[in-house]
């Protein structure tokens, strides 16, 4: 029996995401980019409710411990995968501040 190459594919690129139709979200998972449409209002309403909910004690500190970041949607760089998460939060200490730019590159 003979074993052919299989064809490789070409990974994804940033280049790829910015391409992407207006109202899509993109993300680049395991080289593959993954193009899906925005949240429906139903699935919003949920993320943004888990947000309120998450923000007073994390992020504030108001009847919580604080020190957290909580984000909504936050693109984010992992070595060669970009994904977007409904939500993400960071302590405080690992992430200082958050980037100004419009990705955030994760280690």
């Amino acid at each position: 029996m003979v074993h052919l190459p299989k064809e490789r594919k070409r990974r994804a690129t940033l280049a790829d995401l910015e391409q992407t139709p207006a109202g899509m979200v993109a993300e680049i998972v395991d080289g593959e980019l993954v193009v899906s449409p925005r949240p429906s209002v139903p699935h919003a309403l949920s993320s943004s409710a888990l947000a309120m909910k998450l923000g007073p004690p994390l992020q504030f500190g108001v009847g919580g411990p604080g020190g957290w970041w909580i984000l909504l949607e936050p693109e984010l760089h992992l070595e060669d995968d970009v994904l977007v998460p409904d939500l993400a939060g960071w302590r405080r200490e690992r992430l200082a501040k958050p980037p100004q730019a419009a990705a955030i590159d994760l280690a």
